[in-house]
């Protein structure tokens, strides 16, 4: 029988403590965004806007040019949705043929794949950069979605990869028995059994996809294709810097993601879990 002691008290305001600590950042983020501009210079930042105001939103939403919001939030869904297809496709091709193989050759391309992923991606941004523009991907959505794809395939494989060798091949066995092909039983058996690993690789290579500037600046900056991070840094100025208009377009990026989160975290759940039904 559950008790209710001291103990249980002294954790759960430990716990609330904590949860309220984490909050802060939010509760500056969303103060700010709802601040005018001239409220936002005179009083201090912890301060709520004596008149809140939802200005900063509509004028950010009806922006145009190469600081539109509209256009920077459609151009990052597109390039994450289509890199996360690409990773999902390629990656778990790439891991089932790594799992399954007997090969010594399997365990070194594993181990070059994990290799990669400690690498930083900008060693190698020069030569990232000038085959790009040979191929004529600088500047648009689709050399984005390779660029990515390529770069986060290390982190994809290694993802996917764990959870093939946990598979028994039982599955496989009955399968090709009953006259399936290596495709079908990949399509059909093999990779409905992965979602919970999909739903992992889906989210952390989203969130990383999303939430770049670095890359996307290089490759995107000046182009009609740039993303939210970089149409948001066009409010960024070298003197005074609009953080009322630059916070408010910080809280529109967190709402695709979060919904994105919300759909998939039971499979996000299960992939960190390691477990499959």
């Amino acid at each position: 029988m559950f008790r209710y002691t001291r103990a249980t008290l002294l954790r759960e305001s430990f716990v609330w403590v904590v949860g309220l600590i984490t909050l802060l950042p939010f509760y500056f983020l969303v103060i700010t965004a709802l601040k005018p501009d001239d409220e936002l210079l005179t009083t201090s930042s912890s301060t709520p806007p004596s008149r809140p105001t939802v200005s900063n939103f509509t004028e950010v939403l009806t922006a145009g040019g190469q600081s539109s919001i509209i256009l920077g939030l459609a151009n990052s869904v597109f390039i994450t949705v289509g890199s996360i297809l690409g990773l999902v496709l390629f990656g778990s091709l790439a891991a089932y043929v790594l799992a399954r193989t007997t090969h010594r050759w399997g365990t070194i391309a594993f181990y070059l794949f994990l290799v990669a992923i400690i690498l930083p991606v900008q060693l190698g941004m020069i030569p990232l950069y000038i085959g790009a523009r040979t191929l004529g991907l600088v500047g648009t959505p689709w050399g984005m979605i390779v660029l990515y794809v390529g770069t986060l395939m290390p982190l994809a494989v290694f993802l996917y990869a764990g959870f093939f060798r946990g598979l028994p091949r039982d599955y496989e066995e009955a399968a090709a028995i009953d006259g399936a092909g290596p495709g079908q039983v990949f399509l059909r058996i093999v990779l409905p059994l992965m979602a919970p690993a999909t739903g992992t690789v889906a989210i952390l290579t989203g969130l990383i996809v999303w939430n770049d500037f670095f890359t996307a600046l290089i490759f995107l900056g000046g182009s009609d294709y740039q993303t939210l991070t970089v149409s948001m840094y066009y409010y960024v100025g070298s003197l005074v810097s609009a953080w009322n208009k630059i916070f408010a377009i910080v809280i529109l990026s967190m709402v695709p993601i979060l919904a994105f989160y919300l759909f998939a975290q039971k499979k996000f759940i299960q992939g960190f879990a390691g477990g499959i039904k």
